[in-house]
């Protein structure tokens, strides 16, 4: 089977540890390759792309959305797999991606799939985190990249399939990795909160929070991926918690007392 016309495009920071796998994914099925890379990076991801046939782009970093918005304007192809480096097409995916083409591709403007997470050991297939459908296929003239500046996703106009193939996701090797993104998304998230005027309230906070675990754990199933299930059920509940807190501490800043002694 010759190439399908599909455009793989991804944005990339430093990551020549583990854009390879992704870019092996795609390789000889796909057309071409087009990644957007920071300007500063300089650890070896541009030559990993380049010896495989792709294409680079230096460009400031400009936020998620307009940086993957931005990889569409280098595009040839009818159609684009939109990827991160941290993603890889599973055999299964690929098959169900080539079968569209043969008899689907003509009468639909994208499909959607899985995206199964690697985490603490082992795939993570119940909770918030699965199936976690994921729009990343796509009519070049018919999607763009929309959203917030903390929860980007593709909006097409016109039909759309859903695949049950998975696409694999390598995001998190560590509990400290996943961890330290919190505090990143949740100033996001103020600014966010701050331009849209939102004003803070208590019983919320604290409803987000518990349904968050309450969801994820019980009503999602999470409980069946064992104690990282747990985990994951605990940390989004808190990760809902900082993000709201983040507005009260900020509506609530003042400088300390002069003195020595509480008031």
């Amino acid at each position: 089977m010759p190439p399908l016309p599909i455009t793989v495009c991804l944005v990339s920071g430093a990551e020549a540890a583990r854009i390879g796998r992704c870019l092996d994914s795609v390789a000889g099925w796909t057309r071409e390759l087009v990644v957007v890379l920071n300007e500063e990076v300089a650890d070896g991801t541009e030559a990993l792309v380049t010896q495989r046939g792709g294409t680079v782009h230096r460009h400031p970093w400009a936020g998620f959305r307009e940086q993957k918005n931005r990889v569409l304007g280098y595009a040839t192809q009818p159609w684009i797999l939109a990827l991160d480096a941290d993603e890889v097409v599973s055999p299964a995916l690929r098959r169900q991606i080539e079968a569209f083409f043969q008899d689907a591709a003509s009468e639909c403007a994208g499909a959607r799939f899985p995206r199964l997470t690697w985490f603490m050991g082992r795939w993570i297939r119940h909770g918030d985190w699965y199936p976690d459908h994921v729009l990343r296929l796509f009519r070049r003239e018919a999607g763009r990249w929309g959203g917030s500046p903390e929860h980007t996703h593709v909006e097409v106009t016109g039909q759309v399939r859903t695949f049950t193939g998975d696409l694999l996701h390598f995001s998190n090797p560590s509990v400290n990795g996943y961890v330290q993104k919190i505090p990143y998304y949740a100033d996001l998230y103020l600014q966010r909160q701050l331009a849209d005027g939102v004003a803070w309230k208590p019983f919320q906070v604290v409803f987000r929070a518990a349904w968050r675990f309450v969801r994820a754990y019980f009503l999602k199933r999470g409980f069946l991926d064992g104690y990282p299930g747990f985990f994951l059920a605990v940390s989004t509940a808190y990760a809902a918690l900082v993000r709201h807190t983040k507005l009260y501490e900020h509506l609530n800043q003042r400088p300390p007392p002069a003195g020595t002694e509480a008031e």
